[in-house]
């Protein structure tokens, strides 16, 4: 009975511990650092890899003269060969990088692969890229630092026009739910890689408005944040659809549809959340084909908006690309650009990267503004078509609305 009791005492032991093992592989990486940021500003990349026979780094922080090619899926990133050493670890140093928050993923024998040593890993739409800080200068803006913090919210609302529920991701200010005032709202819209949570994650959204209104930079504000893709509910993964492969283009992307359908997204957070409902107190902003999105939005609704912001975009509206579109959203730009700019929005603002590839189209947009003699303020920074451009002109843009 005895020799009985103790043969189960351990083979219960063994089937508890099979699900512990399971459970401990989770948390299983190579048992070295990667990234290490140096007080200098370099970093060190670091996988180990015994059997690869090249192993390489795809960045938004490579510059010119370390490019060796473009890569599919991070545009104005390169190639950064590592060094393997005897231990079968593969290693790079990179030179001192400004205070950012970069982007990176390895590509071994070809394959990309993110980082095992590395968890912060964020998605942009259907791919997956790890992510660095390097501090003491702009990207302390995107740290959580100790000041007062806002909240999250992600809701839902009902789109009569498109036909589906579709979810926001929603900032509200420090001390919203104790004032009892009123604020100002900023539509923050995506790109054509994105969805409603892309400006919380890779934009830094949430750090940026708390440390510019602690720091007394910014006018404590509501920023709504939509999912610029009609034909979808929401970020791949947070709807009906489940855990699908997310596919570009498949959801009612640049079809007029979202442009149209926004007033019912002013609509819903106006009546569930204390704004000021007025144009004055209204402003919108996007990047790439979200600065599309608000360009168009703005000047088919003149009345709703007195700030606008468009960040690396294209501009190429229908009518100055020749198109016979006769999509309502796209149609007759120039007519309703002057009605916009006759009642001019307080800030019309633009802003690209010099090696960005829509560069030339963009200028060319600005020549027909200057041509009309609208007023707008322009900036031109060092960068392609990344994030660290388009966190920084968040981080201007927000300085200057509402003021």
């Amino acid at each position: 009975m005895r020799k009985h009791a103790i043969s189960l005492l351990l083979g219960l032991c063994a089937v508890c511990a099979l699900p512990a093992a399971a459970q401990q592989n989770l948390f299983v990486a190579q048992d070295i650092e990667s990234p290490v940021v140096h007080e200098d500003g370099t970093v060190t990349f670091n996988f180990l890899a015994p059997d690869a026979q090249k192993v390489q780094i795809s960045g938004d922080f490579v510059s010119k003269t370390e490019e060796v090619q473009h890569v599919n899926g991070m545009v104005g990133a390169g190639l950064l060969s590592m060094t393997k050493g005897e231990d079968g670890i593969w290693t790079y140093t990179t030179s001192p990088l400004p205070s950012e928050l970069y982007s990176y993923e390895f590509i071994v024998d070809g394959v990309p692969t993110i980082d095992p040593n590395n968890v912060y890993v964020y998605r942009d739409f259907a791919t997956i890229t790890n992510v660095f800080l390097v501090g003491n200068g702009q990207a302390d803006l995107y740290k959580v630092n100790d000041v007062p913090h806002g909240t999250m919210h992600y809701c839902w609302y009902d789109s009569e026009v498109i036909g589906i529920n579709r979810r926001l991701s929603i900032y509200t200010p420090a001390g919203y739910e104790q004032s009892g005032e009123s604020y100002p709202v900023l539509y923050l819209l995506h790109g054509m890689g994105g969805d409603e949570g892309e400006w919380v994650s890779f934009g830094r959204t949430a750090q940026i408005m708390d440390n510019l209104i602690a720091q007394g930079l910014a006018e404590p504000a509501i920023v709504v944040m939509p999912n610029g893709h009609a034909g979808m509910e929401a970020a791949p993964g947070e709807s009906s659809l489940g855990y699908y492969k997310p596919h570009y283009m498949d959801h009612g992307t640049m079809d007029g549809d979202f442009e149209t359908a926004f007033p019912e997204i002013i609509g819903y957070v106006e009546a569930n959340y204390r704004v000021k409902a007025d144009k004055a107190h209204r402003a919108i902003a996007g990047l790439s084909m979200g600065g599309f999105h608000s360009a168009v939005i703005s000047m088919n609704n003149p009345d709703l908006f007195d700030y606008v912001g468009i960040f690396s975009s294209s501009l190429l509206l229908k009518d100055y690309a020749g198109s016979d579109s006769t999509l309502p959203a796209y149609s007759n730009v120039e007519e309703k650009l002057a009605e916009q700019f006759a009642d001019a929005p307080k800030l019309y603002w633009l802003g690209i990267g010099s090696d960005d590839f829509l560069y030339e189209i963009n200028k060319r947009y600005r020549g027909m503004l200057d041509e009309k003699g609208y007023a707008y303020e322009y900036l031109e920074t060092p960068g392609a078509h990344v994030w660290t451009c388009w966190r920084t002109y968040l981080s201007i843009f927000a300085q200057k609305i509402f003021k």
